[in-house]
């Protein structure tokens, strides 16, 4: 008997050819589009788009209506950071709670035995540690192991991602040869929920309308004024409308006294960093320092850096050389190779 795989269709061509790799495989396959967004039109340009690679594949297609929990898990959560002074990474939370949390129980229920998706990045089993394991993708330049991390062994181990021993170019060429109408569609760049990347508009709608303050150096002198805590983030100069007579960026938010401190670009670099909300894939348990890679942002490269447990749970990270505008809230994800070690939240 097939084995049956549901796999999130976006509209995208990342995920059309995960579903036309599968099939080629032999998998019995069912497209799955997920309902985000709480305006999602009833028949918008994504669910069209995926309707119509569904048809074209002559697979099954299914809608899964997660918009209340999508609010909550990840639009309040986004909000309610920024509120807190941090700067989330709303794709980390989707990826845990919606797409391998919910759409995958979901399936489970349904009689499938895997999901999958159009992320690059590989999944294997490894014997010899017992364990599941996650990989970066071939393509290194759409490589998506960042956003992943969190994913436990029970994810992964009913998880398929059929594009990730392959780049883009080639599962476009894939789907022009078969037909398949979204072969050239465009990437997509923004948060889904913020189109256009207007972040302050979206956080006023949610509630989140922060005092102005004060700007101020590091030894607390009053620059100007800023809008809102919410408007800011870690290493921002643009629109920042502060004359200081040489280029300052933001370094650090004061909540105590409302206050956003500015300063040269130098003071951003650190050597290191606590993480919380920690996930291991390719160790059960971290029990003694590891040298591993890491990085604080998906479009920043690694560097060197030692892994040393809390006693409370969370993880120091010491890097070989500094690192610039380490950011509250974001994710820093660790590597051994090309092997996702885990990762947590920057706090």
């Amino acid at each position: 008997m097939k084995k049956r795989v549901f796999v999130g269709m976006s509209g995208g061509v990342d995920s059309a050819g995960a579903a036309l790799l599968l099939q080629q495989a032999g998998y019995d396959v069912t497209g799955v589009t997920m309902c985000l967004q709480p305006d999602q039109p009833a028949e918008g340009d994504d669910l069209r788009s995926a309707r119509e690679t569904a048809a074209a594949l002559g697979i099954p297609h299914r809608v899964l209506d997660l918009r209340q929990r999508f609010a909550r898990e990840v639009m309040d959560r986004f909000a309610a950071e920024y509120a807190a002074g941090r700067t989330p990474n709303p794709c980390v939370d989707c990826n845990r709670e919606i797409k391998f949390g919910a759409m995958l129980d979901w399936a489970l229920e349904q009689g499938a035995d895997y999901i999958a998706t159009g992320h690059y990045a590989q999944v294997r089993f490894d014997p010899a540690g017992g364990r599941w394991q996650l990989l970066r993708g071939q393509d290194r330049a759409k490589d998506q192991t960042y956003f992943l991390y969190q994913l436990t062994q029970r994810q992964l181990s009913h998880l398929l991602l059929p594009v990730g021993d392959r780049d883009k170019a080639a599962v476009r060429a894939l789907l022009e040869q078969r037909g398949i109408p979204c072969a050239h569609r465009p990437d997509s760049q923004d948060i889904c929920f913020i189109p256009g990347g207007d972040y302050t508009a979206f956080l006023r709608c949610r509630g989140v309308t922060g005092a102005p303050g004060d700007f101020v150096d590091q030894t607390g002198r009053v620059l100007g004024r800023h809008k809102g805590q919410e408007c800011y983030t870690i290493g921002q100069r643009k629109g920042l409308g502060v004359s200081a007579g040489a280029p300052v960026y933001v370094l650090r938010k004061d909540l105590s006294r409302n206050a956003v401190v500015l300063g040269p670009n130098e003071a951003l670099f650190s050597m290191e960093l606590t993480a919380e909300r920690v996930n291991l894939i390719s160790v059960e348990r971290l029990t003694e320092a590891m040298a591993v890679t890491a990085r604080t942002r998906h479009s920043q490269r690694e560097d060197a850096a030692m892994l040393y447990p809390l006693t409370d749970g969370r993880v120091r990270v010491v890097f070989d050389r500094p690192q610039r505008a380490i950011t509250p809230g974001q994710a820093v994800v660790f590597y051994d190779g090309d092997t996702v070690v885990g990762g947590g939240t920057i706090c």
